[in-house]
């Protein structure tokens, strides 16, 4: 038992005297509603998670609309030819820095959820009761989940989200 004390304290300490990584900031190019890259950087948005790309959801009458689409959107008008400032906080599993990051001081997670355009992972739950009762975005209507729709998709939908336009710009 003292052993798992002693190894505790010290994973706690090593915790503790382990460097913050230094913020990352630059131009973003913008590819869904909680990604992006600064530079040779991927960045997902640490605490939210925003409807895919391709995805749509159903208004308060029942009609489609591309709330992913909308999302991104959202993202490029919040961020528009600023430089986004991230604090990393590690890494997910396709290798993109999660991230708090803003802009002139606004988080842009914070505003992504209260837009209604992203729903809260933990760290912002006050900011979707807001979007919620005022039936913002997503909650104006029904949606599947992020998590649920990647699921049904597969995980081309969140790989691939931001350049599947590309093609069709080209031609």
């Amino acid at each position: 038992m003292l052993a798992i004390l002693i190894l505790a304290a010290c994973a706690l300490l090593v915790d503790r005297l382990t460097p913050a990584e230094p913020p990352v900031s630059g131009r973003a190019r913008i590819s869904d509603g909680d990604s992006f890259h600064l530079g040779d950087e991927r960045i997902r948005l640490l605490g939210i998670d925003a409807p895919e790309l391709d995805q749509t959801c159903a208004d308060a009458q029942g009609r489609d609309w591309t709330c992913g689409r909308r999302a991104r959107e959202k993202l490029v008008a919040l961020v528009a030819g600023k430089s986004p400032l991230c604090q990393p906080d590690g890494h997910d599993r396709f290798g993109r820095i999660l991230a708090t990051c803003s802009v002139n001081g606004h988080d842009l997670g914070a505003q992504m959820v209260e837009a209604g355009l992203a729903i809260s992972s933990d760290d912002y739950g006050h900011e979707e009761s807001a979007a919620r009762s005022a039936k913002r975005g997503l909650w104006a209507g029904t949606f599947d989940s992020p998590r649920s729709w990647r699921d049904r998709h597969g995980r081309e939908a969140e790989t691939n989200a931001g350049w599947d336009w590309l093609p069709r710009f080209l031609r």
